[in-house]
This record gives structure tokens, sequence and C-alpha cells, in this order.
């Protein structure tokens, strides 16, 4: 069991509804001030942890695309890191090294660099747009990312940033990405189970299961900001086509999570909808172990279910080693 990450920090202000409003109209802002409304929180919202669920959960999901091999990566790089759950749980697994993070969020790269010193090791972190690397040309042997290039708004863009700052023969490797008709479902999943809860915890005898009207507002505004945010869903076949595009090589992606999925999103938003206090260890080793489950399930059911239809995506290629294949990437 490693340490939890410090809760030290102070919190970001909400978002007003005129910066929701201002960011409407401007992307950059938009994911900068929510990505540093959530840092503070972000952990807790997502369950996030460094120990052993989530450092299998991380390990796992990076070898069902990229396999076991070749580890640890020597110097490596997270796109869009956030407060470090990729990188530092894949630390946590060996399956890197040397950790370089990036984010456009200073709150997000402050909570990354935070969370890994309270583990006890050191991380580079920079504020950086994934469409404009501050990296130089073959530097890194691994770049990762989980759930980030569908904030990026030119995705083929960001691709050929990650292969550029690779090394040739580098591997980069995208996961938990959103398909689209997986989205689909679980965002229809999830505003039904907002709704249920919000309205049924109104009635007398469930009150104590209600949050305070200025947090479910709160919540509602940040809503409003990930609606923002949240750019892009994906085909796998055609993300892949846009990877190829940008000169990957070896381009292959990998889909998981259906019933665990159309499960997860509403216990996720019913976590979000109740006070937190209310929710105990108990309940918190049923909503994994239910997803445990059903991801069971889930690989079983790919055998005859289109990946098209499950919820994440994830991705991998290769920097071309080639003089021909850098010569072409180069000239992009």
């Amino acid at each position: 069991m490693t340490p939890s990450p410090d809760k030290s920090v102070a919190e970001k202000p909400a978002a007003t509804a005129e910066e929701v409003e201002a960011a409407w109209n401007d992307n950059k802002l938009a994911q900068v001030l929510y990505h540093d409304w959530e840092a503070s929180t972000y952990d807790e919202k997502w369950s996030i942890s460094y120990d052993e669920r989530c450092v299998t959960y991380a390990r796992d999901r990076f070898v069902a695309i990229a396999g076991p091999d070749g580890w640890p990566y020597g110097k490596t790089l997270e796109i869009g890191a956030g407060t470090g759950f990729f990188t530092l749980n894949l630390k946590l697994a060996g399956v890197l090294d040397e950790a370089h993070v990036t984010d456009l969020s200073p709150g997000m790269v402050e909570a990354a660099q935070r969370n890994a010193k309270t583990l006890g090791f050191a991380i580079e972190g920079r504020v950086a747009d994934a469409e404009k690397l501050p990296y130089d040309d073959d530097t890194f042997d691994l770049v990762i990312g989980h759930a980030v290039i569908h904030h990026i708004p030119d995705v083929e863009l960001a691709f050929r940033e990650m292969l550029r700052v690779l090394k040739p023969g580098g591997r980069f490797v995208i996961c938990g990405e959103p398909t689209r008709y997986g989205d689909f479902v679980a965002r229809r999943l999830s505003r039904f189970t907002w709704w249920a809860t919000t309205n049924v915890t109104k009635l007398p005898a469930l009150t104590e299961w209600r949050r305070p009207q200025a947090e479910l507002d709160e919540s509602s505004r940040a809503a409003a900001l990930e609606a923002v945010v949240d750019l892009h869903t994906f085909d796998p076949d055609t993300l892949a086509r846009t990877a190829s595009r940008a000169g990957a090589a070896d381009v292959r992606t990998v889909t998981e999570e259906l019933l665990a999925a159309w499960v997860g999103w509403p216990i996720r938003t019913f976590e979000a909808a109740v006070p937190e206090h209310k929710l105990g260890f108990g309940w918190r080793m049923f909503a994994y172990k239910s997803w445990l489950q059903l991801s069971k399930v889930d690989k079983v059911l790919s055998a005859v279910v289109p990946d098209e239809l499950y919820y994440n995506v994830s991705i991998t290629g290769v920097s071309p080693t080639g003089a021909a294949g850098r010569g072409r990437l180069s000239e992009q």
C-alpha cells in the first residue's frame, strides 16, 4: 500500500456563471479554467489512488494495448497528465522510469508533482499545449496519455507532436478515450441518474442524502464546463487512420468497457450527487468489485459485440525508424 496523496492544497474557487459563458467562446480558456478548478478535488471525484487498485488498473490498460515488453521505458512524457494518475501508477508498476508530465492547466501540473513527492519520487512537470510540445525532436522513449486527446482541438496535430518528440522506434500509448456510441449511452445514463437522485433526495425521508443546493449548483456549472472541454468522441478505425496519417507506424486500437461503463457511470454520478460521508469503504469496494466483474464479462462479449459499442478506446503506434519514414514525418 502506498501513501495517500497530500490533500493540503487549497481548492480553487468555483467558476462563475460569467466565466462559464466566456469559456464557450474560448476553448483554451475553458480547458485551463475547468482543470484548474478540478485540480484540488480531481482525485476524489474520480476515486483516484496510488495503491494496488489503481496501479493494477493503469498497468492492465497499458498491457491491453501495448503489451508487457520493454519495461521500464527510460524517458517518458505524459500529455494532459492531470493529477498524475497514469504516470504515477505506471511508475509504481515498474512500466516507466524517468517521468515527465505536461498539462495545459498549471493547477494540474502542481497537483501531479505534489502527488509524486508524497509517493517519494520527483517528476519533471511543464505547463504545455499538446499541440505544441516544448521539447526537442527525438527526446522520449515513450509518450502516454489517459483520457486526454478528446480535449485537444486538433488531434492529428497532437499525434504529430508526440511522434516528433519520440525517438525513432519510440512508442505512444493513449488510453481511456470515449467512443462515439459508448459516450452517447454513458452520458444519458449519467444525466438520468443525476436527475433521479437530486429529485428523490428532495423527499422528507431522504433529505440527509441530499447535498446542499450550493454544491449541486456548483456541480451543474462543472458539468456545463465539461461539455465545453470534451471536444471529441472516436470511432476506433477513424482514430487509427488519424494516427497513421500523422506518421505513426504499427498503429492498433483496443476497446474496453461495455457493461462496466453502463453500470460504472451511473454509480459515479450517484456518488457525485450525494454527501460523501454517506458512502463508506463498503460502498467503494462494491463499486470497484462490480466494475471488475463486469469487465470480465465485457472481455467475453468482445468476441461478438462490435468494438465501437464499447466505451473506451486505446491506441498505440511507434515513431518511424527508417530515414524515409522520419523524413515524411518532419515534412508534415
